[in-house]
């Protein structure tokens, strides 16, 4: 971390600030101790006067491996199954199987719950501790498909099942799967998504598999978003058992949740936007939160500031960015806060400037653009204005291929190769479904940094 000379009336704003969290129970100097490691990065440490209208700042979360595998948290979780018409055959089947085998993983300091839904909401498995997973998995093989599909309500249920032994010492998770039109009850993805924001109120992220072809992408993708969950398409029942066990994987792997992400912006530096995520932006301060950090990850915040143009050459170097994570750890519950700063310095020289870019962050720049655009693509393909989708996907991949180079990030080009295969598909319209759905998955893991 770079330390600054701080003004005394700042100086004694931090300490009040730091006080008031030791006395909430928060504790500044326990990152070494705790979770989550946090760093600031710029993308680019020199500026030239006048000449620059952008500057990133990238905050990246590190979730720090849990010592021992053994001491992994319990976990609060609701499995919500779509059992109507659609799910018939080979699909039941294969949900069944998955959602016993990730059961499997649970001991007995976890807690578990089964919802089924069609038209109707069924609670095949109240919410309790798992004493044993037999009789769950009896319940479970008896489920059989029919009717049409309250997704809504068997969500909410799920919901409902998991705030019974809410707790912030276990993962509390609903994994919901679907591969039908929400056709009873509220069925917009506006009404999932305020359902998803109510359910990470409480600590709840709802992860959504969406099987086949016949779900409806937004409103499960929004649903997730919302609550800071997962995201998955499954083509073929074939795979949900791999999907399950990639997604309890997450699930017992959480390090850290109620993350909370504040940042200060230094004197003239404007905070635009958040690329990626949803932020409340109220001055020169950004705050956000994320649900949960899982061991052995990196999750990153893309701010874009404005900086200002007035400062000369030869001045000190400046504050760009003060910022403070809190969140509590899984393994003691204790809540931690960690800081870091940012600073960059003026010069008359552009090729002091251009020599000081920093390769990985504006990789993740380029990463966050990218999907920005992969996402008005797909709206412009709703509109029928396919060929105005096609080039905008191919301008795309020029500029990750551009940008792969520049930053020396191999994973921008297989970026490139994706868009140039959806510019391709998008105009083939009895695929327009399929390719529909993983343009979406891509969309939400690249924005959420999703594991899997």
């Amino acid at each position: 971390m770079l330390k600054l000379p701080v003004p005394r009336a700042i100086a004694s704003a931090l300490f009040a600030a730091s006080a008031l969290l030791v006395l909430a129970g928060w504790s500044p100097e326990a990152g070494a101790g705790g979770a989550v490691k946090v760093q600031a990065e710029l993308g680019q440490g020199v500026l030239v006067p006048g000449k620059t209208d952008k500057l990133y700042l990238r905050v990246s979360l590190a979730g720090l491996a849990p010592e021992s595998e053994r001491k992994r948290p319990p976990v609060n979780v609701a499995i919500v199954i779509d059992r109507s018409g659609s799910m018939a055959g080979r699909k039941m089947e294969q949900a069944k199987e998955a959602a016993i085998l990730a059961l499997e993983r649970l001991g007995p300091r976890d807690y578990a719950s089964i919802v089924a839904y069609n038209h109707e909401v069924e609670l095949i498995v109240p919410a309790s501790r798992v004493a044993g997973v037999d009789e769950m998995a009896g319940d479970i093989a008896r489920l059989r498909a029919s009717g049409r599909t309250a997704l809504y309500a068997g969500t909410r249920e799920g919901i409902r099942q998991v705030r019974k032994h809410l707790s912030e010492r276990r993962v509390n998770r609903v994994i919901l799967l679907s591969d039908g039109l929400a056709n009873v009850g509220p069925s917009r993805p506006e009404d999932l998504a305020r359902l998803g924001r109510e359910a990470v109120g409480d600590g709840i992220s709802v992860t959504t598999i969406g099987l086949g072809l016949g779900y409806n992408e937004d409103l499960m993708a929004k649903l997730a978003y919302n609550s800071d969950g997962n995201h998955a398409f499954v083509e073929h029942a074939d795979d949900l058992v791999r999907i399950f066990d990639q997604e309890f994987g997450d699930v017992l792997d959480v390090v850290a949740q109620d993350i909370v992400i504040e940042i200060e912006c230094g004197d003239g530096f404007r905070p635009r936007r958040v690329l990626g995520r949803q932020a409340e932006i109220k001055g020169n301060h950004v705050r956000l939160r994320l649900n949960q950090i899982y061991g052995r990850q990196e999750k990153y915040v893309v701010v874009e500031l404005e900086p200002p143009h007035a400062r000369k050459a030869g001045a000190a170097d400046a504050s760009v960015a003060k910022v403070r994570v809190r969140y509590r750890a899984m393994a003691d519950g204790k809540p931690y806060a960690v800081e870091d700063s940012a600073v960059v310095r003026y010069s008359r020289s552009i090729q002091e400037a251009e020599a000081s870019i920093n390769k990985k962050v504006m990789a993740a720049v380029a990463t966050q653009i990218a999907n920005e655009r992969h996402e008005r693509a797909v709206a412009l393909r709703d509109k029928g204005r396919i060929k105005e989708a096609q080039q905008l996907l191919k301008d795309n991949a020029a500029y990750l291929d551009f940008s792969a180079q520049m930053y020396a990030a191999p994973a921008l080009k297989e970026l490139s190769k994706k868009n140039r295969a959806d510019a391709a598909a998008i105009a083939k319209r009895s695929e327009w479904s399929k390719t529909r759905k993983a343009m979406r998955a891509l969309q939400h893991k690249l924005s959420v940094q999703q594991k899997y």
